[in-house]
């Protein structure tokens, strides 16, 4: 049984059923262009991440303003962006297991795949499956810019990974993977930046060392939302994979600009609508939106626009508000607007986007987008 989605094209805010993943239109545009306009005034190519909107919808308006295509994070992603039309897609992780090498492989027949490898038997897996299903295999040799997390180490033995997969029959050489994804979210500015910076001396050692050995990166890719301008500023890297700027978070509102503010240049366009379900207790009203409507990893959810009140604590179906002294203490019914922690996982949780029109007080239901990669984790 499908779940139905709980709003139709035409239904005011109001007449959302919750809790439901609302996405602001007018805001998420918005995003998408300003990202657009940053690539075009510099010159540098943008690969947005899949893994933030599991969405092919998503995914074509982006490419609409000229990304290069997307990347992912999991072979199933990929294969439901390829099989909705989306013909360039980065697996920007790495894939072991026979049984997800040759479905990446299988889908090389259809779109342009990419890669990621860290390590030499990654790279005979890949090679043989590409051999076997006579399609090509574009590889980028993933280093550790200071995630501690994936990747090889830079400079020599990224090299001599490098030399394997351009050595591998039905592989193609295609650069370097270098994403420092702990850097995202250091809060403050100067902090953030120098870790890049710091990442930037591994991929121009690396970048230096490929091209005495005759190897050309035809790309170096990585960068978030929370860095992407760092990444720019170095002029090394020159394929940016942002995922959160379509939609944002809690979280990443709490990056601090140059003079320490709370200034992000992205807006909010990603919601969770709630419903109070109870508010029988002075100081306090309970939401139908817990932590299985909203991701809680990078925090809990913000109150859209209403500072006086805070969501407090999730159980599973509940979400706790505590009002302030002076707040206006909601009725029975009354709509409240939720500000994820982490758009991702939230994500993650439901099954339809309810795209709004006109904003979120007297907007109107203008789509229904299926979250399409929904629980694709292999």
């Amino acid at each position: 049984m499908s779940v139905p989605p709980p709003a139709r094209v035409g239904d005011s805010v109001a007449e959302i059923d919750t809790p439901a993943l609302v996405i602001d239109l007018d805001a998420f545009e918005r995003n998408l262009d300003r990202m657009a306009r940053f690539a075009h005034d510099t010159g540098i190519r943008v690969r947005p991440h899949a893994k933030t909107h599991k969405s092919p919808s998503v995914a074509h308006a982006q490419i609409a303003r000229g990304a290069v295509g997307q990347c992912c994070q999991k072979v199933a992603e990929a294969e439901v962006l390829v099989h909705a039309g989306i013909h360039n897609v980065l697996v920007s992780n790495q894939v072991v297991g026979a049984a997800k090498v040759a479905r990446l492989a299988a889908l090389a027949r259809h779109a342009w795949i990419g890669v990621c490898a860290d390590d030499p038997a990654q790279v005979r897996a890949y090679g043989e499956a590409a051999r076997r299903a006579q399609v090509d295999l574009h590889v980028l040799v993933e280093i550790d810019v200071g995630a501690a997390r994936c990747g090889v180490a830079p400079g020599d033995a990224a090299v001599e990974l490098a030399k394997l997969i351009a050595d591998t029959p039905g592989l193609s050489f295609e650069g370097l993977q270098a994403y420092h994804g702990s850097a995202q979210h250091i809060r403050g500015h100067r902090e953030r930046r120098a870790a890049i910076l710091t990442a930037a001396q591994a991929v121009q050692l690396t970048g230096e060392k490929m091209g005495a050995a005759g190897l050309d990166c035809r790309t170096i890719g990585g960068a978030g939302t929370g860095s992407f301008r760092f990444e720019t500023e170095t002029g090394l890297w020159n394929e940016l994979q942002p995922g959160s700027y379509c939609f944002m978070d809690a979280d990443y509102g709490r990056n601090l600009d140059e003079e320490g503010k709370e200034k992000g240049e992205f807006e909010n366009a990603l919601f969770v609508a709630s419903t109070v379900m109870s508010a029988v207790a002075p100081g306090r009203a309970v939401v139908d939106a817990g932590h299985k409507a909203s991701a809680i990893d990078s925090g809990l959810p913000t109150v859209w626009r209403r500072p006086d009140v805070e969501y407090a604590g999730a159980a599973d179906e509940h979400g706790k508000l505590s009002l302030g002294a002076k707040a206006a203490k909601p009725a029975l019914g009354d709509r409240v607007w939720l500000v994820p922690g982490h758009v991702d996982p939230t994500v993650n949780l439901h099954d339809w986007y309810v795209g709004v029109r006109g904003g979120l007080e007297d907007g109107v239901v203008e789509c229904l987008w299926p979250v399409a990669a929904r629980g694709a984790m292999t």
